[in-house]
């Protein structure tokens, strides 16, 4: 695991809450650069709501999120400079339907690092290239499978060229056939050195590329191990009872 003094990412004692609903709970965690970390949790335990708080599409009520320096504190200076670094996969794909796949992935390059037409077609072939769907460069989003357009979100993400990347539930609106395909590119990519958030049930893509685990539940961070101790000898009983939930399926 990465051990940099100074995490990219410092989140410490976040609360956000939904009405009377406390999402999370004084949540608190230390992400160095280039680490890769899996949450886990049952369903309604903070994991997406955490992530969504990273890179401020939630606002989070008290505590503090720095990122890569940066204090999130709502401002649009803020935001804007947190984005930047920060890119995001979302469950669902949200492409454009009526841009091509390569319109879709040179619009940000365009408009928010104003590089020239040349210069984002070059960076999105690039980046399809890298998650293996260069020939779909042309076609329309209707025309891909799920998997593929799934790939061409991670693509769009990386063509900001973002320090850290944030996956939430990548694979949950896939069928099972494409998922391993969209795990594989996310493997690829953690190879790479990169920061990454992966909100995750897949346990084998954990265990293959996670750095350290983190089990969420109630809005609480229960538990943070390694691979190793997290699945052979977790600490918690609630953990003890999600994997064997989740391993017996």
């Amino acid at each position: 695991m990465p051990d940099n003094t100074q995490p990219i990412i410092n989140i410490d004692k976040v609360c956000k809450r939904f009405g009377d609903f406390n999402a999370l709970k004084d949540v608190s965690l230390r992400i160095s650069s280039g680490e890769r970390i899996v949450v886990c949790g049952p369903s309604g335990s903070g994991k997406s709501t955490l992530i969504r708080c990273i890179n401020g599409l939630e606002r989070h009520d008290s505590g503090k999120i720095l990122v890569d320096g940066i204090a999130l504190d709502h401002s649009a200076s803020s935001l804007s400079a947190v984005r930047s670094r920060v890119g995001m996969v979302f469950q669902q794909f949200n492409l454009f339907p009526h841009l091509t796949v390569i319109e879709n992935l040179m619009l940000g390059p365009l408009k928010s690092r104003k590089l020239s037409r040349e210069a984002a077609r070059q960076l999105a072939l690039n980046y399809l290239e890298r998650v293996r769907i260069p020939e779909q460069a042309d076609k329309y989003p209707r025309q891909l499978s799920g998997g593929q357009q799934q790939r061409v979100a991670i693509a769009r993400s990386l063509c900001m060229e973002p320090g850290i990347m944030l996956f939430d539930e990548p694979t949950s609106a896939l069928d099972p056939e494409m998922i391993n395909e969209v795990l594989e590119v996310m493997a690829e990519l953690a190879a790479t050195g990169m920061t990454m958030i992966c909100v995750t049930h897949e346990m084998g893509f954990a265990r293959r590329v996670a750095d350290t685990m983190v089990f969420m539940d109630h809005g609480e961070v229960v538990e943070t191990a390694s691979p190793e101790h997290f699945f052979t000898s977790p600490s918690s009983e609630r953990c003890r009872d999600f994997l064997n939930k989740i391993l017996q399926h």
